[in-house]
C-alpha cells in the first residue's frame, strides 16, 4: 500500500500564501500522476490541480493563476504553492496518486489518498 502524507496546512488571512507538500513512500514514484483535491464543509471533493509524470501541470479555473504545482521525483514529493488565498479556499486539502502518465480531474481515477490537511482562510 502506497503511503501518502500531506503537510503545510494552517490558518492564513485573505491574500496570504501557503505551501502544501505531499510525500510518498513508494518506489517508481516517477510513474505516478499526482493530484490535489479539496473538500469544503458540505461540498463534494473538488480537483484543483494535477501534475503528470512528465511534470505537466493542470489547474482548475477556480485556482488558475494563484496556484503552482511541482514535483521532485528524487525526493518523492509534490508541492502546491498557493497565493492570494481567498475565504472560498477554506477546505481540507488532499493529495492522491494514480499510476498513469496523464492527469485526471476525477477522484475515482486516483488510487491512494492522504489523510488531508486543513487550510483555513479567514480575517
Amino acid at each position: 500500500q502506497l503511503q501518502v502524507a500531506e503537510s503545510g496546512g494552517g490558518y492564513v488571512q485573505p491574500g496570504g500564501s501557503l505551501t502544501l507538500s505531499c510525500a510518498f513512500d513508494v518506489s517508481a514514484f516517477e510513474t505516478y500522476a499526482i493530484g490535489w483535491f479539496r473538500q469544503a464543509p458540505g461540498k463534494g471533493r473538488e480537483s484543483i490541480s494535477c501534475i503528470s509524470t512528465s511534470g505537466g501541470p493542470v489547474y482548475a479555473e477556480s485556482v488558475k493563476g494563484r496556484v503552482t504545482i511541482s514535483r521532485d521525483n528524487a525526493k518523492r514529493t509534490v508541492t502546491l504553492q498557493m497565493n492570494r488565498l481567498q475565504v472560498a479556499d477554506t477546505a481540507v486539502y488532499y493529495c492522491a496518486s494514480r499510476i498513469h502518465y496523464y492527469c485526471s480531474a476525477f477522484a475515482e481515477d486516483f488510487d491512494n489518498w492522504g489523510q488531508g490537511t486543513q487550510v483555513t482562510v479567514s480575517s
